[in-house]
C-alpha cells in the first residue's frame, strides 16, 4: 500500500474547451512532472471542486465552473492525495498568472496528451478525455 504524505490534498481542474485538453508547465518539476493539469493544495474548509476552480484561476486566470468530481487517488510519483475535478471554461483566456509557479500553459489535442504526460493519465481521467475529446 502506497503511503501518503501529510501534506494536504491536491486538487487538479481537467479544463476542456474546443477540441483540447488544458496544460501548465511547472517552473520547477516535481520528479518528472513537467507539464500537468492546473492544480495546487485544497485550503482548509474547502471542497476538492472549489481549490480546482480557484487554483485555475489563480495560475491561468481563466474562470471555470466546477462540472463533477472525476476521482481520487494517492498519486504514484508524489504519494499526495489528488482529486480531479471536470471543469467548463465560463470566461478569459489561459495564460501564464502565476509566474512564480508556472512558465507555460498549453491547449493540448488528444493525440498529443501522451508527449506531455508520458507516464499516462489516471484512468477515470483518461477515460473522462476519451470520451470529451473524442467527440
Amino acid at each position: 500500500m502506497t503511503e501518503t504524505t501529510d501534506k494536504p490534498g491536491i486538487s487538479a481542474a481537467i479544463i476542456v474547451a474546443g477540441g483540447k485538453v488544458l496544460m501548465v508547465r511547472r517552473r520547477i518539476s516535481e520528479g518528472e512532472l513537467m507539464w500537468q493539469f492546473p492544480a495546487g493544495g485544497i485550503e482548509a474548509g474547502e471542497s476538492a471542486e472549489e481549490a480546482a476552480v480557484r487554483e485555475t484561476l489563480e495560475e491561468t486566470g481563466l474562470t471555470v465552473k466546477a462540472i463533477r468530481l472525476l476521482g481520487e487517488r494517492v498519486h504514484p510519483k508524489t504519494h499526495r492525495l489528488m482529486s480531479y475535478t471536470a471543469c467548463d471554461v465560463l470566461e478569459g483566456e489561459a495564460r501564464v498568472a502565476d509566474d512564480d509557479e508556472l512558465d507555460a500553459v498549453a491547449w493540448v489535442a488528444h493525440g498529443e496528451i501522451a508527449k506531455y504526460v508520458p507516464y499516462g493519465l489516471f484512468a477515470p481521467v483518461q477515460e473522462h478525455l476519451d470520451e470529451v475529446l473524442a467527440r
